[in-house]
C-alpha cells in the first residue's frame, strides 16, 4: 500500500530514497537538505539545530496528510502527533544513554569494554549522550582527562577500557521480542587525533571474518532483548574477541551500503518488522559496496554541479553551497565483486570528485 512518509532526523536521505523506491510519497524534516533528497521528496523543511526538529515536523503534518513517521539520528525521543513507525520514543531513550547500554550488555553477558574507575590508562572516555563516534577520545593520563573534560564543558561521560579490533555493526530486524541480523558491515572512521577521530566515516558491507557468525549471535540477542521494532544497529568492536559497543534504535547510516550489498530495500521490511513480520531467511550477498565521506580538508565553496556524478555519490550539496574545514562535504561509493574491487572503485570515485571540488 502506498503511504505518504515522513522521515525526520539530523540526516534523512538514505532512508527518504529507501522509502521512495519502495513506492511510497515521501516527505523530510533535515538538517541539510541536499540536492538529491529533493529527488525523493515531495517536500522537505530544513531546521538548524535540533531544537527546531519538532516545530519543523509539527509544520509538515499542517502541510500535508501523514500516514507514519519514520525518525533517524537526532530525533530518537520525538514526540509529535503522528504515528512512530519504530522503536518508540520511551524506548529509544534507554539505549541513548552510553551508561545505560553499558549495563544492558553486562545484564545479557555480552562481551564490552569495562568500565574504568581507578585512574587507569590508556582508555577511552565517551560522552554519554551523542551520536556518531563525536567526542569519543583516548586519553593516556589525568591530564588528558581534564582537557577533554575542559574542552567539551564537562558532559557526563563513561570511562572504558581500550581494546582493539576493527569497528563494525550489524544491521538488524526486530519486531520487539524477535531479531534477524540482515548484514554486518566494516565500518570507515575518520581517524587522526582530534574529537572526529572515533566519528563515522562510510562502510563496507559485508564484513566477513572468523567473527562474524560471533557478531550475528550477539546482536540478534540483543536486538531481540532490547524490546526495539524495525531496523536496529549493534555496534562491535571485533578483535580476539567481539565487544559490544553500542546500540542505535533506529535506522543507521550504514543503510546505502546494507541494501547495495543485499539487494533488500530495507525501508519496507523495516515496516514490517514493525507490523510484526520478519524475513523467513537472511538475505543473501550480492556484491560489496562500499561509501565513505569526503570531508573538507580546507574552507571551501563547491562551485560546480556534483549531481553529475550519481550514481557514484550521494548527499550532493548545491552549487555554491559553502563549507567549513573539517565538515563533511558529500558521500562517494564503490562495488564490487570483491571488497578490493569496491575499494578500488571508490578511489577512483574519490579522485574524481576531488577533481570537480578543486
Amino acid at each position: 500500500m502506498r503511504m505518504r512518509v515522513l522521515v525526520a532526523g539530523f540526516s534523512t536521505r538514505h532512508v527518504a530514497r529507501s522509502a521512495s523506491n519502495a513506492g511510497h510519497v515521501v516527505y523530510a524534516v533535515d538538517h541539510f537538505c541536499d540536492q538529491d533528497l529533493s529527488w525523493y521528496t515531495r517536500d522537505a523543511i530544513r531546521f538548524g539545530e535540533l531544537a527546531e526538529i519538532l516545530p519543523a515536523v509539527e509544520e509538515m503534518c499542517r502541510r500535508h496528510t501523514i500516514d507514519l513517521a519514520i525518525v533517524t539520528s537526532g530525533a530518537e525521543s520525538l514526540g509529535a502527533d503522528v504515528e512512530v513507525c519504530g522503536t518508540s520514543a520511551e524506548k529509544a531513550s534507554e539505549f541513548l544513554d552510553k551508561l545505560k547500554i553499558q549495563h544492558f550488555f553486562e545484564n545479557l553477558d555480552v562481551p564490552t569494554p569495562r568500565l574504568i574507575q581507578d585512574g587507569t590508562y590508556p582508555a577511552m572516555v565517551k560522552p554519554r549522550t551523542g551520536a556518531g563516534g563525536w567526542r569519543n577520545q583516548v586519553v593516556y593520563s589525568q591530564k588528558d582527562l581534564e582537557l577533554w573534560n575542559e574542552t567539551f564543558e564537562h558532559p557526563p561521560c563513561i570511562i572504558q577500557e581500550l581494546v582493539g579490533g576493527v569497528p563494525s555493526s550489524v544491521c538488524c530486524l526486530a519486531d520487539g521480542t524477535r531479531a534477524m541480523a540482515v548484514a554486518v558491515n566494516e565500518q570507515i572512521l575518520r581517524g587522526g587525533d582530534e574529537a572526529y577521530a572515533f566519528g563515522f566515516a562510510g562502510s563496507i558491507t559485508p564484513y566477513i571474518t572468523g567473527q562474524t557468525g560471533t557478531m550475528i549471535r550477539y546482536a540478534e540477542k540483543i536486538a531481540a532483548e532490547s524490546g526495539c521494532r524495525g531496523t536496529i544497529g549493534i555496534d562491535f568492536m571485533a578483535g580476539d574477541e567481539v565487544r559490544a559497543i553500542e546500540i542505535n534504535p533506529r535506522f543507521q547510516a550504514t543503510l546505502d551500503t546494507v541494501e547495495m550489498s543485499t539487494g533488500w530495500n530495507l525501508f519496507s521490511r523495516h515496516v514490517d518488522a514493525c507490523r510484526g513480520k520478519l524475513p523467513g531467511a537472511r538475505p543473501p550477498t550480492v556484491q560489496y559496496a562500499v561509501r565513505s565521506i569526503l570531508f573538507a580538508e580546507k574552507d571551501l565553496v563547491i562551485g560546480k554541479d556534483l549531481r553529475c556524478l550519481h550514481p557514484a555519490v550521494a548527499d550532493i550539496p548545491w552549487p555554491k553551497t559553502p563549507f567549513e574545514a573539517g565538515h563533511a562535504i558529500i558521500s562517494v561509493y564503490g562495488w564490487g565483486r570483491s571488497r578490493s574491487e569496491a575499494l578500488a572503485m571508490l578511489d577512483k570515485h574519490n579522485r574524481l570528485v576531488r577533481q570537480y571540488i578543486g
